[in-house]
């Protein structure tokens, strides 16, 4: 299937807009706060910051792995406060390592791109839980 870096699968808004949500979220700022932010519902960033949530362990693990096939000699990353800072702290360092390795992108159209735009799925690859 073939979608577009800057999108999610059926996902409304932007990558990057959802990406910033997320980053308000692992920075402290609740959903009101981040759907102020990016100009969206607070139902809306809700949802996202929930369904990220629940994947927010897997998300970090896939893209810590990506990061360190990209770059071999990258560093542990460190923890931060919350499973979801990690996950997004890992999209960005993958993300960091591609655009040295391979070619300047942006952060949350790598996320897209490297999840098969499944980023904030509930089913299917890369993270859904075997049944």
């Amino acid at each position: 299937m073939l979608i577009r870096t800057d999108t999610l699968l059926r996902r409304r808004d932007l990558a990057e807009v959802i990406g910033t949500a997320l980053v308000a979220k692992a920075t402290g700022i609740g959903h009101r706060g981040a759907a102020a932010i990016v100009g969206v519902p607070a139902s809306t960033v809700r949802g996202w910051l929930r369904r990220f949530a629940a994947n927010a362990e897997s998300v970090r693990v896939w893209f810590t792995v990506l990061a360190h096939r990209l770059d071999p000699m990258l560093a542990p990353l460190v923890a931060t406060a919350s499973s979801l800072g990690d996950a997004v702290e890992a999209v960005a360092v993958a993300a960091r390592a591609a655009s040295l390795r391979l070619a300047p992108v942006e952060p949350w159209w790598f996320a897209s791109a490297a999840s098969g735009g499944r980023l904030l799925s509930n089913t299917g690859w890369p993270w859904a839980p075997a049944d």
